[in-house]
């Protein structure tokens, strides 16, 4: 992951370092954010042939989408070193963008992987 750049090189003071904004460099935090869409679609995908394969239906496959995804969450921050705001500008981005776009494709390999294994 890209992280924020640093201003400049010259020494601040420490009043002034507390009332400055961080600023991000555009095009990282644009990578940053496909890194997340593409790791949500992925383990969408994955965690809907699981769900499938295992047999889930109605409710506990939805159930397990959900905890696919907050899986997701606790490991984008954990590769983000738990420093969020060095690699994206809120929590927000990481917790719940992107949520609830795998859905489509959760259910679609879901009930692919049902039919294929408990159905035919």
């Amino acid at each position: 992951m890209a992280g924020h750049s640093e201003s400049s090189g010259a020494e601040k003071k420490s009043g002034e370092a507390a009332n400055e904004i961080p600023t991000f460099n555009a095009e990282n935090l644009q990578t940053n954010m496909k890194a997340i869409y593409y790791s949500r679609t992925f383990l969408s995908i994955v965690g809907g042939v699981i769900a499938g394969i295992l047999g889930f239906t109605s409710l506990t496959g939805f159930i397990f989408y959900f905890l696919v995804m907050a899986i997701t969450s606790v490991g984008l921050i954990a590769k983000s070193g738990f420093s969020i705001h060095s690699y994206f500008d809120s929590w927000n981005r990481v917790i719940f963008d992107g949520f609830l776009s795998g859905l489509m494709s959760f259910v679609l390999f879901w009930t692919f992987a049902y039919d294929m294994v408990h159905i035919f």
